[in-house]
């Protein structure tokens, strides 16, 4: 039981254009792979979902890591590891702003691009 079912239907509208998968694109992750508990796609997704279901303070996430419908929403494979805590997530959102955080990056080049193609693909037609 969930009071955010509704976060499934968001996956499902998420999935039809890819928009996690082509944000997860715009990033680099210099992080050495064998030492990484949660892959970059799950992080962003992890926090992108919380924010849509109204979780914005990076805090409620020591409780919503071991949330298993967020799991799912993360595209986390075993549900019952716990996902990305707070202190993760804040290294994630630091990225790009200090060089204490350095690993993981973003092209901001590639984020206009992104939002340039959505804009367009979300009409039949060119707009005027």
């Amino acid at each position: 039981m969930s009071t955010d079912g509704g976060s499934l239907l968001l996956r499902e509208t998420e999935r039809k254009i890819n928009l996690l998968g082509r944000l997860a694109n715009c990033f680099t992750d210099g992080r050495r792979p064998l030492l990484v508990k949660h892959k970059l796609t799950e992080m962003l997704s992890q926090r992108i979902y919380s924010l849509a279901l109204g979780y914005e303070d990076l805090n409620d996430h020591e409780q919503l890591r071991n949330d298993p419908l967020l799991a799912l929403l993360s595209g986390k494979r075993e549900l019952d590891e716990p996902l990305a805590g707070k202190s993760t997530l804040n290294r994630l959102e630091l990225a790009g702003r200090t060089r204490r955080y350095h690993k993981i990056g973003y092209s901001a080049a590639a984020l206009d691009r992104l939002l340039g193609d959505l804009f367009l693909e979300s009409h039949k037609s060119a707009p005027e």
